[in-house]
Protein backbone atom coordinates (compact mmCIF):
# COMPACT_ATOMS: atom_id res chain seq x y z
CA UNK A 1 0.00 0.00 0.00
CA UNK A 2 1.13 3.28 -0.99
CA UNK A 3 0.97 5.93 1.79
CA UNK A 4 0.64 9.22 0.85
CA UNK A 5 3.41 12.00 2.38
CA UNK A 6 4.34 15.23 2.29
CA UNK A 7 5.88 18.13 4.01
CA UNK A 8 3.40 20.96 5.94
CA UNK A 9 3.84 24.39 5.66
CA UNK A 10 6.22 25.79 9.19
CA UNK A 11 4.24 26.39 12.05
CA UNK A 12 4.48 30.22 11.60
CA UNK A 13 2.20 30.38 8.35
CA UNK A 14 0.00 28.73 9.70
CA UNK A 15 -2.92 30.42 11.55
CA UNK A 16 -5.98 29.88 13.72
CA UNK A 17 -9.17 30.63 11.56
CA UNK A 18 -10.73 33.32 13.95
CA UNK A 19 -14.13 33.57 11.68
CA UNK A 20 -14.18 29.97 10.87
CA UNK A 21 -17.92 30.53 11.57
CA UNK A 22 -18.33 32.04 8.07
CA UNK A 23 -16.14 29.86 6.23
CA UNK A 24 -17.77 26.35 4.56
CA UNK A 25 -15.96 23.63 2.84
CA UNK A 26 -17.83 21.37 0.62
CA UNK A 27 -15.99 18.78 -1.96
CA UNK A 28 -17.35 16.52 -5.04
CA UNK A 29 -16.83 13.13 -5.79
CA UNK A 30 -13.71 13.30 -7.73
CA UNK A 31 -10.95 13.74 -4.95
CA UNK A 32 -12.88 13.64 -1.60
CA UNK A 33 -9.75 12.40 0.51
CA UNK A 34 -7.77 15.36 -0.11
CA UNK A 35 -11.04 17.68 0.80
CA UNK A 36 -10.93 15.59 4.05
CA UNK A 37 -7.42 16.63 4.37
CA UNK A 38 -7.82 20.26 3.49
CA UNK A 39 -10.71 20.01 5.90
CA UNK A 40 -8.58 18.54 8.72
CA UNK A 41 -5.85 21.37 7.98
CA UNK A 42 -8.09 24.00 8.70
CA UNK A 43 -9.40 22.01 11.91
CA UNK A 44 -12.89 22.90 9.66
CA UNK A 45 -15.25 20.25 9.52
CA UNK A 46 -16.52 19.16 5.96
CA UNK A 47 -20.15 20.70 4.93
CA UNK A 48 -22.69 18.57 4.43
CA UNK A 49 -23.54 18.19 0.83
CA UNK A 50 -25.72 15.29 -0.77
CA UNK A 51 -24.89 14.19 -4.54
CA UNK A 52 -26.90 11.28 -6.23
CA UNK A 53 -27.62 9.73 -9.74
CA UNK A 54 -30.57 9.28 -11.19
CA UNK A 55 -30.86 5.83 -12.91
CA UNK A 56 -30.92 8.05 -16.63
CA UNK A 57 -27.54 9.48 -15.07
CA UNK A 58 -28.53 12.79 -13.98
CA UNK A 59 -27.03 14.23 -10.80
CA UNK A 60 -28.67 15.88 -7.99
CA UNK A 61 -27.32 17.86 -5.19
CA UNK A 62 -28.25 19.62 -2.27
CA UNK A 63 -26.43 21.14 0.75
CA UNK A 64 -27.54 19.94 3.47
CA UNK A 65 -27.06 22.68 6.15
CA UNK A 66 -27.26 26.68 5.78
CA UNK A 67 -25.15 28.24 3.79
CA UNK A 68 -26.30 31.94 3.61
CA UNK A 69 -23.93 34.60 3.73
CA UNK A 70 -21.32 32.30 3.95
CA UNK A 71 -17.60 31.84 2.27
CA UNK A 72 -18.50 28.68 0.45
CA UNK A 73 -15.02 26.61 -1.22
CA UNK A 74 -16.21 23.82 -3.07
CA UNK A 75 -12.91 21.46 -3.93
CA UNK A 76 -13.49 19.39 -7.10
CA UNK A 77 -10.55 17.97 -9.23
CA UNK A 78 -12.01 17.75 -13.32
CA UNK A 79 -10.54 14.71 -14.63
CA UNK A 80 -12.31 12.33 -16.49
CA UNK A 81 -14.86 11.28 -16.32
CA UNK A 82 -16.75 14.24 -17.70
CA UNK A 83 -19.43 14.00 -14.95
CA UNK A 84 -16.78 15.54 -12.89
CA UNK A 85 -17.21 19.02 -14.36
CA UNK A 86 -20.88 18.64 -14.18
CA UNK A 87 -20.64 17.88 -11.04
CA UNK A 88 -18.66 21.04 -9.83
CA UNK A 89 -21.04 23.24 -11.74
CA UNK A 90 -23.91 21.97 -10.40
CA UNK A 91 -22.35 22.45 -7.11
CA UNK A 92 -21.30 26.36 -7.55
CA UNK A 93 -24.78 26.75 -8.98
CA UNK A 94 -26.87 25.34 -6.23
CA UNK A 95 -23.98 27.39 -3.25
CA UNK A 96 -25.55 30.57 -5.64
CA UNK A 97 -29.00 29.63 -5.45
CA UNK A 98 -28.79 29.35 -1.58
CA UNK A 99 -27.17 32.63 -1.14
CA UNK A 100 -23.79 32.21 -0.10
CA UNK A 101 -21.82 35.52 0.42
CA UNK A 102 -19.04 34.24 -2.49
CA UNK A 103 -18.46 30.59 -3.76
CA UNK A 104 -14.90 29.43 -4.97
CA UNK A 105 -13.88 26.66 -6.89
CA UNK A 106 -11.06 24.96 -5.80
CA UNK A 107 -10.09 22.84 -8.86
CA UNK A 108 -6.71 20.64 -7.46
CA UNK A 109 -6.30 19.37 -11.40
CA UNK A 110 -7.69 21.79 -13.98
CA UNK A 111 -9.06 19.50 -17.04
CA UNK A 112 -9.03 20.37 -20.96
CA UNK A 113 -6.04 22.51 -20.18
CA UNK A 114 -4.22 21.10 -22.82
CA UNK A 115 -6.71 22.72 -25.26
CA UNK A 116 -6.16 26.14 -24.63
CA UNK A 117 -5.56 27.77 -28.66
CA UNK A 118 -6.55 26.66 -31.79
CA UNK A 119 -3.99 24.95 -33.00
CA UNK A 120 -6.19 23.37 -36.26
CA UNK A 121 -9.12 25.02 -37.82
CA UNK A 122 -12.39 24.30 -37.09
CA UNK A 123 -11.66 22.99 -33.02
CA UNK A 124 -13.14 24.73 -29.71
CA UNK A 125 -10.81 26.64 -27.43
CA UNK A 126 -11.64 24.25 -24.71
CA UNK A 127 -10.16 25.16 -21.83
CA UNK A 128 -11.87 28.87 -22.42
CA UNK A 129 -15.41 26.80 -22.49
CA UNK A 130 -14.51 25.61 -19.08
CA UNK A 131 -13.78 28.88 -17.75
CA UNK A 132 -16.90 30.30 -18.97
CA UNK A 133 -19.08 27.21 -17.49
CA UNK A 134 -17.61 27.94 -14.08
CA UNK A 135 -18.08 31.45 -14.62
CA UNK A 136 -21.94 31.33 -15.74
CA UNK A 137 -22.49 29.14 -12.88
CA UNK A 138 -22.35 32.21 -10.40
CA UNK A 139 -18.09 31.56 -8.64
CA UNK A 140 -16.68 34.32 -7.86
CA UNK A 141 -13.38 32.51 -7.58
CA UNK A 142 -11.23 29.78 -9.45
CA UNK A 143 -8.29 28.42 -7.56
CA UNK A 144 -6.22 25.67 -9.39
CA UNK A 145 -2.56 23.97 -9.32
CA UNK A 146 -0.13 23.78 -11.95
CA UNK A 147 -2.28 24.38 -14.98
CA UNK A 148 -0.83 22.83 -18.19
CA UNK A 149 -1.06 26.44 -20.10
CA UNK A 150 -0.85 29.78 -17.70
CA UNK A 151 -2.42 31.72 -20.25
CA UNK A 152 -6.01 30.25 -19.49
CA UNK A 153 -5.63 32.64 -16.56
CA UNK A 154 -6.21 35.03 -18.74
CA UNK A 155 -9.90 33.79 -20.13
CA UNK A 156 -11.28 34.64 -17.03
CA UNK A 157 -12.92 37.66 -15.78
CA UNK A 158 -12.75 36.53 -12.04
CA UNK A 159 -10.09 36.23 -9.63
CA UNK A 160 -7.93 33.14 -10.72
CA UNK A 161 -5.41 31.78 -8.23
CA UNK A 162 -2.52 29.65 -9.56
CA UNK A 163 -0.92 27.36 -7.03
CA UNK A 164 2.17 25.51 -7.33
CA UNK A 165 2.83 22.03 -6.55
CA UNK A 166 7.01 22.95 -5.76
CA UNK A 167 6.40 24.07 -2.07
CA UNK A 168 6.64 19.95 -1.16
CA UNK A 169 7.65 18.23 -4.42
CA UNK A 170 10.70 20.31 -3.77
CA UNK A 171 11.56 18.61 -0.18
CA UNK A 172 10.41 15.81 -1.28
CA UNK A 173 13.03 15.79 -4.72
CA UNK A 174 15.46 16.89 -1.76
CA UNK A 175 14.86 13.77 0.79
CA UNK A 176 16.58 11.83 -2.47
CA UNK A 177 19.80 12.49 -1.29
CA UNK A 178 20.66 13.26 -5.25
CA UNK A 179 24.31 15.02 -5.72
CA UNK A 180 23.20 18.63 -7.54
CA UNK A 181 26.81 18.87 -9.05
CA UNK A 182 25.97 14.93 -10.63
CA UNK A 183 21.83 15.21 -11.11
CA UNK A 184 20.21 16.63 -14.37
CA UNK A 185 16.67 17.95 -14.37
CA UNK A 186 15.48 16.51 -17.99
CA UNK A 187 12.57 18.60 -19.47
CA UNK A 188 10.70 16.05 -21.63
CA UNK A 189 9.83 18.84 -24.16
CA UNK A 190 10.02 22.01 -24.56
CA UNK A 191 6.40 22.98 -23.03
CA UNK A 192 7.91 21.58 -20.17
CA UNK A 193 11.36 23.46 -20.34
CA UNK A 194 10.25 26.71 -18.27
CA UNK A 195 9.08 24.45 -15.59
CA UNK A 196 12.40 21.76 -15.22
CA UNK A 197 14.61 25.50 -15.79
CA UNK A 198 13.15 26.07 -12.36
CA UNK A 199 13.14 23.22 -10.79
CA UNK A 200 17.31 23.15 -12.04
CA UNK A 201 18.11 26.69 -10.83
CA UNK A 202 16.51 25.91 -7.36
CA UNK A 203 18.13 22.94 -6.61
CA UNK A 204 21.45 23.67 -8.42
CA UNK A 205 21.17 20.62 -10.76
CA UNK A 206 22.06 20.87 -15.13
CA UNK A 207 19.35 21.14 -17.54
CA UNK A 208 18.90 19.17 -20.49
CA UNK A 209 15.90 19.30 -22.59
CA UNK A 210 14.00 16.66 -25.47
CA UNK A 211 13.01 17.90 -28.40
CA UNK A 212 9.85 15.79 -29.63
CA UNK A 213 7.47 15.99 -32.39
CA UNK A 214 4.11 14.95 -32.13
CA UNK A 215 2.25 12.98 -34.47
CA UNK A 216 -1.30 12.24 -33.13
CA UNK A 217 -3.35 12.80 -29.87
CA UNK A 218 -0.93 11.71 -26.51
CA UNK A 219 1.62 9.82 -29.24
CA UNK A 220 5.06 11.59 -29.74
CA UNK A 221 8.96 10.55 -30.39
CA UNK A 222 12.03 11.56 -29.58
CA UNK A 223 14.01 13.64 -32.22
CA UNK A 224 16.76 15.41 -30.53
CA UNK A 225 18.64 15.86 -26.57
CA UNK A 226 20.16 18.91 -25.62
CA UNK A 227 22.55 18.23 -22.67
CA UNK A 228 24.92 15.74 -21.25
CA UNK A 229 23.29 13.05 -18.97
CA UNK A 230 26.23 10.47 -19.31
CA UNK A 231 26.89 9.31 -15.53
CA UNK A 232 24.43 11.49 -14.02
CA UNK A 233 21.23 10.86 -12.18
CA UNK A 234 18.32 12.31 -14.12
CA UNK A 235 14.76 14.09 -13.01
CA UNK A 236 12.26 14.05 -15.33
CA UNK A 237 10.14 16.88 -14.07
CA UNK A 238 6.49 17.32 -15.93
CA UNK A 239 2.66 19.18 -14.62
CA UNK A 240 1.07 16.09 -15.62
CA UNK A 241 1.47 12.31 -16.89
CA UNK A 242 -1.54 11.18 -18.78
CA UNK A 243 -0.51 7.88 -21.12
CA UNK A 244 3.34 8.32 -19.76
CA UNK A 245 4.59 8.44 -22.93
CA UNK A 246 6.35 11.47 -23.11
CA UNK A 247 7.65 10.46 -19.86
CA UNK A 248 8.79 7.34 -20.74
CA UNK A 249 10.47 7.98 -23.77
CA UNK A 250 12.16 10.69 -22.03
CA UNK A 251 13.71 8.35 -19.42
CA UNK A 252 14.45 5.52 -21.87
CA UNK A 253 16.52 8.44 -23.87
CA UNK A 254 17.92 9.18 -21.07
CA UNK A 255 18.86 5.46 -20.41
CA UNK A 256 20.31 5.15 -23.69
CA UNK A 257 22.76 8.29 -22.98
CA UNK A 258 24.44 7.40 -20.06
CA UNK A 259 22.23 8.35 -17.36
CA UNK A 260 22.90 6.47 -13.85
CA UNK A 261 19.00 6.54 -12.88
CA UNK A 262 15.94 8.09 -14.23
CA UNK A 263 12.87 9.44 -11.39
CA UNK A 264 10.20 11.16 -12.71
CA UNK A 265 8.23 13.67 -10.83
CA UNK A 266 4.50 15.24 -11.91
CA UNK A 267 1.83 16.99 -10.46
CA UNK A 268 -1.31 15.05 -12.01
CA UNK A 269 -1.24 11.78 -12.05
CA UNK A 270 -4.18 10.65 -14.39
CA UNK A 271 -2.01 7.84 -15.72
CA UNK A 272 -4.37 6.81 -18.39
CA UNK A 273 -4.55 4.24 -20.47
CA UNK A 274 -1.36 1.48 -20.55
CA UNK A 275 0.45 4.64 -18.02
CA UNK A 276 1.01 1.81 -15.24
CA UNK A 277 2.22 -0.92 -17.51
CA UNK A 278 4.74 1.48 -19.38
CA UNK A 279 5.75 3.28 -16.43
CA UNK A 280 6.81 -0.50 -14.92
CA UNK A 281 8.97 -1.79 -17.88
CA UNK A 282 10.59 1.51 -18.25
CA UNK A 283 14.07 2.81 -16.93
CA UNK A 284 11.92 4.90 -14.48
CA UNK A 285 13.14 3.83 -10.96
CA UNK A 286 10.98 5.85 -9.11
CA UNK A 287 7.85 8.21 -9.76
CA UNK A 288 6.89 10.87 -7.23
CA UNK A 289 3.14 12.48 -7.84
CA UNK A 290 0.92 14.29 -6.08
CA UNK A 291 -2.38 14.17 -4.39
CA UNK A 292 -4.76 16.40 -7.16
CA UNK A 293 -6.27 13.39 -8.50
CA UNK A 294 -7.71 10.52 -7.42
CA UNK A 295 -5.25 7.80 -7.83
CA UNK A 296 -7.33 4.36 -8.01
CA UNK A 297 -6.08 1.48 -5.73
CA UNK A 298 -5.76 -0.66 -8.37
CA UNK A 299 -3.04 1.87 -10.47
CA UNK A 300 -0.68 2.18 -6.73
CA UNK A 301 2.41 0.19 -7.24
CA UNK A 302 5.78 0.15 -5.54
CA UNK A 303 7.52 2.65 -7.44
CA UNK A 304 5.10 5.40 -6.50
CA UNK A 305 5.65 8.11 -3.72
CA UNK A 306 2.29 10.13 -3.03
CA UNK A 307 3.04 13.86 -1.64
CA UNK A 308 -0.05 15.54 -0.64
CA UNK A 309 -0.66 19.15 -1.56
CA UNK A 310 -3.59 19.56 1.03
CA UNK A 311 -1.75 21.99 3.29
CA UNK A 312 -1.45 24.25 -0.04
CA UNK A 313 -4.73 24.22 -0.96
CA UNK A 314 -5.66 24.59 3.00
CA UNK A 315 -3.38 27.82 3.56
CA UNK A 316 -4.49 29.40 0.45
CA UNK A 317 -8.20 29.00 1.41
CA UNK A 318 -6.89 30.27 4.74
CA UNK A 319 -5.76 33.45 3.43
CA UNK A 320 -8.30 33.48 0.73
CA UNK A 321 -11.46 33.59 3.28
CA UNK A 322 -9.22 36.35 5.59
CA UNK A 323 -8.32 38.47 2.71
CA UNK A 324 -4.50 37.78 2.67
CA UNK A 325 -1.85 37.52 0.02
CA UNK A 326 -1.83 34.49 -1.60
CA UNK A 327 1.54 34.92 -3.59
CA UNK A 328 2.81 35.18 -0.81
CA UNK A 329 2.74 31.87 -0.13
CA UNK A 330 5.41 30.64 -2.74
CA UNK A 331 7.87 33.45 -1.98
CA UNK A 332 11.11 31.24 -0.94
Amino acid sequence: MVQAVGVRIPAPQQKNIMSKDTLKLFTGRSNPRLGEQIAEYLSVPLGQLSIKDFADGEIWIKFEENIRNKDVFVIQSTNGPAKNILELVLILDAAVRASAKSVTAVIPYFGYARQDRKDTPRVPISARVMVDMFTAAGTDRIVTMDLHSTQIQGFANIPFDHLYSRMVLMDKIKALGLDPENSVVLSPDVGSARMSQAYAKRLGMHFALIDKRRYAPNQAKVMHLIGELKGKDVLIIDDMIDTAGTTVNAADAAQENGANSVTAVATHALLSGSAIDRIKSSAISQLIVTDTVKIPEEKLFNKMKIVTVSNIFAEAINRIHEGESVSSLFEF
